[in-house]
């Protein structure tokens, strides 16, 4: 065994032991568990399902009709435009706060700390509840300003965060060649940052585009406004199970969609040149010195 094999042995061994032969059956006794009772719930749903009649073509023959099919997308649609100016306004106050929370100025930082913990803590059903029926601003501005708000803050603690995390010596050698705080942030700390703090802000602009679904709650016609119109003016028992059958899946591979776009980035980045390795040509000895042998 080689002195690389045997590094690499410890380094895979250095968190945990690697399980034995009886652990080794226990964790596949726990799999094996853990399945069969998936499987069971996925059967008992099914069984639920086809014991109330879902799957019957009448009440899958009304997403047939041109108007309800256009509905869903006008809604989908809606969906789509609230999230993407909430995802940008969000990523902008969030750095804007975040700024803040890092800046030298005392009443600068305690104000930001403020906005971000107040923000952060209130509902965010109850910030657009309160810019549409206090302020009396449209559905859409009055959805995105709650989002905006609410994932802003989140996002600030995350960038926040992030920037805290990057080694303090990258921070100090940027000072002293003579770098200002504005480039030291810009060209330092930002990029190393932001590559750790990718999965976070990802995970933040899905629940973002989750929360889109209480705009229903203020007559915003989003995709579930749209599917409720469906179910209400659908003539059979239990109309809402066929609607949300169609939602629902919608709803998760966007969010997939979503997550995999992150992946991508995250893999682009690694095989950016500006960020890979760099071979570095070997040693040799430079010219002799006058007065050396």
């Amino acid at each position: 065994m080689t002195a690389h094999t045997l590094h690499g042995d410890l380094e895979s061994t250095a968190l945990y032991d690697i399980p034995g032969p009886r652990a080794q059956r226990r964790h596949f006794l726990y799999g094996v568990l853990s399945t069969a009772v998936i499987l069971a719930l996925a059967g008992w749903i099914l069984y639920l399902l086809f014991d109330t009649n879902q799957f019957t073509a009448a009440k899958w023959s009304p997403f047939q009709y041109t108007g309800i099919q256009e509905l869903l997308l006008r809604g989908l649609g809606n969906t789509l435009k609230a999230f993407a100016y909430a995802s940008v306004l969000s990523l902008v106050l969030g750095a804007v706060l975040a700024t803040g929370r890092l800046s030298w100025h005392r009443p600068v930082r305690w104000l930001a700390t403020l906005c971000v913990e107040f923000f952060r803590a209130m509902p965010v059903l109850v910030m657009i509840f309160f810019i549409f029926v206090a302020l009396k601003v449209q559905p859409l501005p009055a959805l995105v300003a709650g989002l905006t708000l609410y994932n802003g803050s989140v996002l600030a603690e995350v960038f926040r965060t992030g920037i805290n995390a990057v080694e303090r010596g990258q921070r100090e050698a940027a000072y002293a060649l003579g770098m200002r705080k504005t480039q030291v942030m810009t060209y330092v700390l930002a990029p190393q940052a932001g590559r750790a703090m990718l999965p976070a802000i990802i995970s933040q602009l899905v629940v973002a585009l989750k929360d889109t679904s209480l705009g229903f709650l203020i007559t915003y016609e989003e995709f579930l406004h749209a599917g409720k119109l469906i179910a209400s003016n659908l003539d059979y028992d239990l109309p809402f199970i066929p609607v949300v059958m169609v939602i629902s899946p919608i709803y998760i591979g966007m969010c997939m969609l979503l997550s995999w776009f992150a992946t991508w980035v995250a893999r682009r980045q690694r095989r950016s040149p500006k960020t890979e390795a760099v071979d570095v040509a070997a040693a040799e000895p430079g010219p002799v010195l006058p007065g050396q042998p």
